[in-house]
């Protein structure tokens, strides 16, 4: 995980696999747990992800990792802790 602040904004990265950015630390957070939250529920839905033939090869440990995301989230839990001890 990566953490930036600039111009006033904070910045996360996510293994170069998703960025999001927020006005506070704690906004920019909660920014990336949710479209973490929307990416694995997508991935666990019957319809899945598409990916396009020109992306460049596909890092199957991010999958996993979404996968991990969407079954916890299925579980009722909160995947913050998750994502937070991945990044870590």
């Amino acid at each position: 995980m990566s953490v930036r602040e600039a111009g006033g904004r904070w910045r996360l990265g996510l293994g170069g696999q998703l960025q999001v950015e927020g006005a506070t630390l704690e906004e920019a957070a909660d920014e990336l747990v949710r479209r973490l939250l929307a990416h694995a529920l997508c991935l666990r839905s019957e319809t899945g992800f598409r990916i396009s033939p020109e992306a460049p090869g596909v890092d199957l440990r991010w999958f996993e990792f979404l996968y991990e995301l969407g079954s916890i989230a299925a579980r009722g839990d909160d995947i913050r802790k998750r994502v937070f001890l991945q990044a870590a």
